[in-house]
């Protein structure tokens, strides 16, 4: 991770919470998600560190999305300039460095190629692999060093099969499980030797099961906690030993709960708090979660922390600045030292829209009262499946 930063925007009062275990949290803005150039309606997919990534529409290129990447120095426009006839483009994860998602045009013949930046347009790197006969691929998270997704060709049967690079093409690994009996699989999270997302044994996508690997097809373990009820389920973090994600307790979709791995499905811990509709896990750095859900009987998403059970869940839109208007907030990433990043929509400091924002932990020690401070003060939601 790259050391944490904040942009003063106005100055606020904001009340610190704390977590079951003791442990403060206090809230701040770290800057505002607005467009570059004639690119808006942004839709954001990820958070890191200091960078937040999505994409927004362009009526100068014909309503194609262009992907974004934002830090406190404002936003970029990451559509691929070294990359000849690469039109439309998605930015789905970043690390604070590295930033990944896919690109399409004329250059791809039609098709989404993975792809990979390292903060600006023309450092754009295709990672389809078509050394495995992979005529469409997109990556969805990185550390920094690999980076995850998923491709499908010829020699895929028309299923997705879940990818893990080194930061080429030719570095690319297939891990559709070969222990398992899936036929499709896609990576969605990724940290040092570990990979998640999820796989389905018999028909594209129904029903999808978590899924963890160490860099191989043949390491992959099947997560679905059956125990708990659930029939779907999906990975989206890991810290290198503990994973978060969601699971569906029926095949319609719904109610949506976040949970917790320790490496096995019988290790699986349901997070959704107790009167909260539906939730979901996006990061853990081990001891912490964090993700969103509905707890406070709002209609919206919430930013949310766990510390490993469901009654442990924190409200995190409650610190942000109490000068703002929240509307719904979600947490994307935690790093060692417990800080949180995430984004907020709203109106603060005469800007509506989306903002970057950042939950970080009081230095001990705590008090469990209301501690106030000078701060300053970040919606967008990440959906599962968002198209260019």
């Amino acid at each position: 991770m790259n050391p944490k930063f904040a942009l003063l925007l106005a100055a606020g009062m904001f009340a610190a919470a704390p977590m079951s275990n003791g442990q403060t949290y206090t809230g701040s803005v770290l800057y505002p998600l607005t467009m570059p150039g004639s690119l808006f309606s942004p839709t954001i997919l990820g958070e890191s560190a200091d960078q937040t990534v999505g994409y927004g529409n362009t009526s100068q290129t014909g309503g194609y999305s262009h992907a974004l990447l934002w830090t406190a120095a404002g936003a970029v426009d990451l559509n691929p300039t070294n990359l000849a006839g690469i039109n439309a483009s998605i930015a789905r994860g970043t690390n604070g460095t590295q930033q990944v998602g896919y690109g399409v045009g004329s250059e791809t013949g039609g098709n989404e190629h993975a792809m990979l930046w390292t903060g600006t347009a023309d450092s754009a790197v295709d990672l389809n692999p078509t050394n495995l006969g992979i005529t469409s691929s997109t990556a969805y998270a990185t550390d920094g060093a690999d980076q995850v997704g998923e491709g499908l060709g010829d020699n895929t049967l028309d299923y997705d099969h879940a990818l893990l690079w080194t930061g080429t093409a030719d570095s690319a690994v297939d891990l559709n499980p070969t222990n398992l009996n899936f036929i499709d699989s896609a990576a969605w999270g990724i940290n040092g030797n570990q990979q998640v997302g999820w796989g389905t044994e018999n028909v594209k996508g129904f029903p999808t099961h978590a899924l963890l690997w160490n860099g191989t097809s043949d390491s992959a373990v099947d997560l679905n906690p059956t125990q708990l009820g659930i029939v779907w389920s999906g990975a989206y973090g890991t810290d290198g030993d503990q994973q978060v994600g969601w699971g569906w307790e029926s095949p319609n979709g719904f109610p949506e709960h976040a949970l917790l791995w320790n490496g096995t499905a019988a290790s699986a811990v349901d997070l959704n708090p107790s009167g909260s509709s539906y939730s979901t896990a996006n990061a853990t750095n081990g001891t912490y979660q964090v993700g969103w859900d509905t707890s406070s009987g709002s209609s919206y998403e919430l930013a949310a922390l766990w510390s490993g059970t469901a009654g442990s869940a924190v409200d995190l839109q409650t610190l942000l600045p109490s000068t703002g208007n929240w509307v719904s907030s979600g947490a994307y990433d935690i790093d060692s030292s417990g800080n949180v990043y995430g984004v907020a929509g709203g109106t603060y400091d005469g800007f509506t829209g989306g903002f970057a924002v950042e939950w970080s932990p009081v230095p001990e020690p705590a008090t469990g009262s209301l501690l106030l401070i000078t701060g300053a003060g970040i919606l967008m939601r990440r959906r599962r499946q968002q198209s260019a």
